[in-house]
């Protein structure tokens, strides 16, 4: 895993055209973009096409990022690429969602709303398609589209400056957070040698004592306690 600095700098060299420094971050990431299409698998897109639209997420992240918002680069990454893959199956995908709807639907929810406010009951459809002079049907579709994957970069609706998108309202460090911090700690593990592995997957994930680990590697309990502090001392400094 390459270091913080080295990263802002690749991506530095990125943003001002370097092909070399796009590529590198590309192939050192390319576990993180797998590691994210997973969860999209099985829902009619095939790998390599998720992979694609995964680095044309990754790029589009290299693009936007800015350091000085002090957020790490991996962690902006996950919802760029989500947000690309997810654009994709609504608007080029099996799901596609009319600008007239998700209107429609924004003005539905107002509705509702300040009917219950007034009211304390849930209007009727019927009782909202007479209010917009709708057909119940398009009234019921525009309520369901909200259960919809949205992209984040769709064009924020009833908002005073134009060309903003959603991911602009979106705080990265939270969004997907534990998505993000599965990754994280499956790709620090990942990056560890084996019996440094074997030392935080028995500790930490199957609650083993160092005695009981110490006998598995046939060493003392007081090298396992040093060897656990040590590993725990360079995760950490990685996610510094």
């Amino acid at each position: 895993m390459l270091a913080s600095v080295e990263v802002r700098r690749l991506v530095k060299l990125a943003q001002e055209g370097d092909e070399e420094a796009k590529n590198a971050l590309i192939a050192e990431n390319s576990p993180l973009i797998k590691s994210i299409i997973k969860r999209f698998q099985g829902k009619g897109l095939e790998y390599d096409d998720l992979y694609q639209l995964g680095c044309l997420g990754f790029v589009k992240a290299i693009k936007n990022f800015n350091a000085d918002f002090n957020v790490k680069f991996s962690t902006y990454v996950v919802p760029m690429v989500i947000g690309e893959i997810k654009r994709f199956m609504r608007d080029d995908g099996m799901i596609k969602v009319s600008r007239a709807i998700k209107s429609l639907n924004i003005k539905v929810n107002k509705f509702v709303d300040a009917y219950y406010s007034e009211n304390k009951v849930k209007p009727s459809i019927e009782t909202i398609a007479k209010h917009f002079n709708v057909d119940e049907g398009d009234i019921v579709m525009a309520m369901d589209s909200s259960r919809m994957p949205v992209s984040l970069y769709s064009p924020l609706e009833d908002d005073d400056e134009d060309g903003l998108m959603l991911i602009d309202r979106v705080d990265c460090d939270k969004m997907d957070e534990a998505l993000i911090n599965k990754i994280t700690i499956r790709q620090m593990l990942s990056s560890l040698p084996k019996r440094d592995r074997t030392i935080i997957l028995m500790r930490y994930f199957y609650d083993k004592t160092q005695s009981e680990i110490a006998a598995m590697l046939h060493i003392s309990q007081v090298q396992v306690s040093r060897l656990e502090n040590k590993i725990l001392d360079g995760l950490k400094k990685k996610l510094s």
